[in-house]
């Protein structure tokens, strides 16, 4: 009889407050958006709480989605861009909390994104070293350009000519033309890694960060119709043989963009991390990969060109007392006579050709942490008296909000109460599974866990490695790594009382099942039993009276030595056994009672770090170093099975109460769920972007939360929903399928700079290509069928029953039935479900293009299909002279179509123009329109 079991899945979240390389402020004044794994969450800095989380759906797959790696707002603060590591785009409304669209079009991480000045465009660049752009109105991808060698670290817009600036880890600087889709200059750095690169507000100066310790700096010029000239000196060169197109044509050629404008020194020797202008361009953050941030001011023009003549004049200075013979340069004219007219402006014009990077850029402010920087983002307005406003993503979890002065910067607000600065090591939940307690390297922390909220934090104890509820629940014990037992009161945060009987690290902490105490086993070879009792402590004045003060404490009742270190210790549910794991791999069983001896369990080849005792007290479960998982029987000490469990070492293990289920959390980040009467795999839970160290089971087995060292907790909880272990192997399958579909072909060759599809293949995809088939082949037959009944029905006139509906087809016609499949298809995917489809079902599909325009309803999708199709299939479309009369019919059907669709938009815009103006000239406002938004 085939077995069903209940579903555990996902159900939230935290611990986390900050965990990727990039941060940005919403336009709501006082939010700050952070990256926590696969979420991301927002902050009111005010208040110091978060508000709320966009979650992305989990994957058809099972699987879990990528951590987020990127974010950026858009230009009018509405939608909000998020790039995962599994190479997934995801456009989210803020107002509204939804995700707007998926895009899929890059095979590994997304590493930079950037959008254009009217947020329309958005250009990704990933580590499979391409650049795609995406049309977010029309929810799909534009075009792919590719030419980088390496990872594309960063892209910046220069919209006055419709041009992208791309920097890649391969040491190039690349511009594309995106009307073209070609690269028409190249900025090869010698010895460089090009990580950062930002474009000033005015779309003059281009800002460069390398792993060299200085700033690099470019003038964006206006392009001409002239040859393209090689650049001279060591550090860049334009290569323009890397653009076939512009080589085949030289007329076409345009002037580099860029030109060197020069460099200036970092005092940080880290690579650049990342670099933004700020202040509206009057300044340069530069966050180096170590725990600086420095700042740069942008000086004035006056500033910059009474730099330039003061440069000149010790340049002058410093020839005359070489003995040469100078002239005034032309542009020192107005040091000679500064009221002559003439003389002013040779100046200028003279000094701004002869600006370098150091006369404009100069050092201001340095900004020191404590720990590393992992991403920095400006407040849209600073504090009053304030020039600039820092968030800054340390690498600890914590964020800290810095105020920039004039003189002197200063934190003023952090956001570290949410979570651990380490990993964490040890998970507890209270008797009724209201409270968990959580200890990591630096504390201990309580938290609620229906919300998640954090509700106490101790700072100490430190080292934390294990830990329990005392009962009651209002106290706690902890074992350090330094060898002591300490008592902590939770409602006052605070240590009542520490125990230093060990003189090793605590490696486990177990209840007794009469509640009356605790066991502790250490690195000492040795086992403490401790009882609780209650301590008198000092004498307090409450109401006029002396009253003596009681805390909670322990006693310690007897010790048992062992031959090694105590790993780990449990004790059976109806205290008879006690198990202790050792570290010369063996498992030691005594009589709870007498503590004498009674089985010793062989067969892991490295030590057992976590074990567990079934309620009944007939199994137990072993997890090793060794990565398998061992299932005991404790009546006569024969191992029952051994289970090959997770990819690294098993962790904790952990039988779900009056059951023979078993939860396992390894090294590999996984949380796994068995059956150990059946000796099979039930459930792989991922989520865990690190190695997972701790887990707690609570007292009905409803949900589970595990800990580990990217220093989240995770709850998962139990479903009504049943499920079938052959099922979830089949599952499993199919992951690994479609993990084989998505990796694509092979990875071009040499270093070809083209311009290709946006899209990628994906399982959806594929999925909706064959829907689409499917759906072609269907009403195929359901046309064939009835002009059949139509042709036997004209030549027997006594029928006149009408053909009966396709219930397949749910009593739809061929034309609508397909036209639904190919709605259901998703913007983002039409290209490449389209690409996949034969020739003979492309073709198929066009001839019902001409019925849906002549409704007038689906023209865009229609117009978008014909144009998708006729491009992918040219070639064989000009070959095939019967194609000719389809498609002649079917750009009749488009042109007219959507000439009425633009007649209609024409119409609305004009009347929507004369409502604005009528109401403006109501409101007494200008009569001169404005332009419209829309």
């Amino acid at each position: 009889m085939v077995k069903a079991y209940l579903r555990y899945e996902a159900a939230s979240t935290f611990g986390v407050i900050t965990s990727s390389i990039s941060i940005c402020h919403a336009s709501n004044e006082g939010q700050l958006l952070t990256a926590a794994l696969e979420s991301v969450l927002f902050w009111n800095l005010r208040q110091g709480t978060q508000v709320r989380a966009l979650a992305p759906p989990a994957p058809q797959n099972g699987g879990v989605p990528g951590e987020v790696c990127r974010l950026l707002c858009s230009p009018s603060g509405d939608q909000l861009a998020v790039g995962h590591t599994d190479g997934n785009l995801r456009v989210w409304n803020l107002e509204q909390g939804t995700c707007d669209v998926t895009l899929r079009g890059h095979k590994g991480s997304i590493s930079a994104l950037r959008f254009s000045r009217g947020g329309a465009t958005l250009a990704s660049g990933g580590r499979d070293t391409d650049i795609v752009m995406w049309d977010l109105p029309g929810e799909a991808g534009l075009y792919r350009l590719q030419g980088h060698t390496n990872e594309v670290t960063d892209v910046a817009f220069v919209e006055r000519e419709n041009t992208l600036v791309s920097g890649s880890k391969d040491g190039s600087l690349r511009v594309w033309d995106l009307t073209t889709q070609h690269c028409y200059q190249t900025i090869l750095l010698s010895q460089a890694e090009v990580w950062s690169l930002d474009v000033n507000p005015e779309e003059a100066r281009l800002a460069v960060g390398t792993n060299l310790p200085q700033l690099l700096f470019y003038s964006i010029t206006a392009r001409s119709k002239d040859p393209l000239p090689f650049a001279s000196g060591s550090r860049q060169r334009s290569t323009p043989q890397d653009d076939s197109a512009a080589a085949q044509d030289e007329s076409s050629r345009s002037t580099a963009l860029l030109k060197e404008l020069g460099a200036v020194q970092r005092r940080a020797n880290e690579r650049v991390a990342h670099l933004r202008y700020c202040m509206g361009g009057g300044s340069v953050a530069v966050q180096a990969a170590g725990k600086q941030l420095e700042l740069f001011r942008v000086r004035p023009d006056a500033d910059v060109r009474q730099h330039v003549r003061r440069r000149r004049k010790r340049k002058r200075d410093k020839d005359a007392k070489a003995g040469d013979s100078v002239l005034p340069a032309a542009g020192d004219a107005a040091m000679i006579d500064p009221n002559s007219a003439e003389a002013r402006s040779g100046a200028e014009a003279s000094t701004s050709a002869d600006v370098e990077a150091g006369d404009e850029i100069a050092p201001w402010q340095v900004v020191r942490c404590k720990h590393k920087i992992r991403a920095f983002s400006e407040a849209p307005r600073p504090r009053k008296g304030k020039l600039m406003s820092l968030a800054l993503a340390l690498a600890n979890n914590m964020v800290e909000i810095w105020d920039i002065d004039e003189e002197a910067v200063a934190v003023q607000s952090t956001l570290e109460g949410a979570g651990h600065r380490g990993g964490i090591r040890a998970v507890a939940l209270s008797s009724d599974d209201s409270l968990i307690l959580s200890a990591a390297a630096e504390g201990v922390k309580l938290w609620n866990s229906s919300s998640g909220a954090c509700i106490r934090t101790l700072l100490e104890p430190q080292h934390a490695l294990c830990a329990l509820f005392a009962p009651g629940n209002r106290h706690a014990v902890v074992g350090c790594k330094d060898g002591t037992l300490n008592i902590l009161d939770l409602g006052a945060a605070s240590i009542t009382s520490t125990m230093t009987q060990h003189q090793g690290p605590v490696w486990g902490l177990v209840p007794l099942p009469d509640l009356s105490g605790f066991v502790s086993c250490s690195a000492d070879h040795s086992l403490k039993f401790w009882e609780w009792e209650v301590v008198k402590g000092g004498t307090v004045e409450a109401e006029g009276a002396a009253a003596v003060q009681k805390r909670l404490g322990v006693n310690l009742a007897r010790k048992h030595e062992v031959t090694d270190d105590a790993l780990c210790v449990r004790v059976s549910a109806d205290g008879r056994l006690i198990a202790v794991a050792l570290l010369d791999s063996t498992i030691q069983v005594y009589f709870l009672d007498t503590m004498k001896f009674f089985l010793a369990l062989y067969g892991h080849k490295l030590p057992v770090l976590s074990m567990d005792m079934s309620s009944d007290g007939t199994l137990l479960a072993s997890g090793s170093a060794d990565k398998n998982l061992k299932i005991w029987g404790l009546d006569f000490g024969d191992c029952h099975r051994s289970l090959f469990a997770h990819d690294d070492s098993v962790m904790q293990v952990a039988f779900v109460r009056d059951t023979h289920y078993v939860f396992t959390a390894g090294k590999d980040g996984t949380l796994k769920y068995w059956d150990a009467d059946r000796w099979e795999l039930l459930l792989t839970l991922e989520g865990h972007r690190g190695e997972a160290w701790a887990l707690a089971l609570s007292s009905l087995g409803d949900f589970v939360v595990t800990g580990g060292a990217d220093r989240s907790l995770r709850r998962w909880e139990r479903t009504e929903e049943p499920f079938f272990a052959e099922e979830e192997r089949e599952r499993r399958l199919e992951s690994l399928f479609e993990a084989d579909v998505e990796e694509g072909p092979a990875a071009r060759e040499g270093n070809q700079i083209a311009a290709a599809t946006a899209g990628r293949k994906t399982g959806e995809t594929v999925g909706a290509a064959d829907a689409l088939m499917d759906a072609l082949e269907l009403s195929a037959h359901e046309t064939q069928r009835l002009q059949e009944d139509t042709n036997t029905a004209n030549g027997d006139a006594a029928m006149t029953k009408p053909p009966q509906a396709n219930p397949l087809m749910e009593g739809l016609p061929p034309g609508d039935y397909v036209l639904r499949a190919l709605k259901r298809v998703k913007a983002a995917e039409l290209e490449q479900a389209l690409l996949m489809l034969p020739f003979a079902d492309a073709l198929n599909l066009l001839t019902y293009l001409p019925s849906w325009l002549a409704h007038g309803s689906q023209v865009e999708l229609g117009v978008r299909v014909a144009v998708l199709l006729v491009r992918l299939h040219h070639g064989r479309l000009a070959a095939t002279p019967s194609c000719r009369s389809l498609l002649l019919q079917v750009q009749g059907a488009l042109r007219g179509s959507a000439q009425q669709l633009k007649s209609t938009m024409g119409f609305n815009l004009a009347a929507l123009s004369f409502l604005q103006r009528r109401l403006r000239e109501e409101r007494g406002a200008a009569a001169q329109p404005s332009a419209m938004a829309w």
